[in-house]
């Protein structure tokens, strides 16, 4: 079974909420909502990764020393396995916007079970919620 890397965040505000993405219709797992981040490109460390898919679909811009290792999901979907890091962020540039066609929300940690998500993202969210 193929194993996929894929880099997440938890962008928190000031008011200690935490960002989510709905996936749009057409991809796979549409109407589900995530934390922002996406497939780490081979040659490509998980940080970078998330610099550049946060630039891409949030259009904001962090650094590496501001990417705090959180925790990890590992998870086996029916044609892959995921391996996800989740880092912590609380400083950016820029304002947050949905670039390519998904829906945002900043959710206190309280209210991240309420939201819908893919199954490797679940076992994140009390880590999350009680770290924060």
């Amino acid at each position: 079974m193929k194993t996929v890397l894929v880099s997440a965040v938890a962008l928190i505000d000031v008011d200690g909420r935490v960002l989510l993405a709905q996936r749009p219709d057409g991809k796979s797992m549409a109407g589900l909502w995530e934390f922002p981040g996406g497939k780490v490109e081979p040659g490509e460390t998980p940080e970078a990764a998330l610099i550049r898919e946060l630039h891409e679909e949030l259009g904001i811009g962090t650094w590496e020393s501001c990417l705090a290792p959180l925790t990890f999901a590992s998870h086996s979907y029916e044609d892959f396995h995921l391996l996800m890091p989740l880092f912590a962020c609380r400083k950016w540039e820029g304002i947050p916007q949905a670039r390519e066609g998904q829906t945002l929300s900043w959710a206190a940690p309280r209210e991240l079970a309420r939201y819908p998500m893919p199954a490797a993202d679940l076992p994140l969210v009390p880590i999350l919620r009680d770290w924060l």
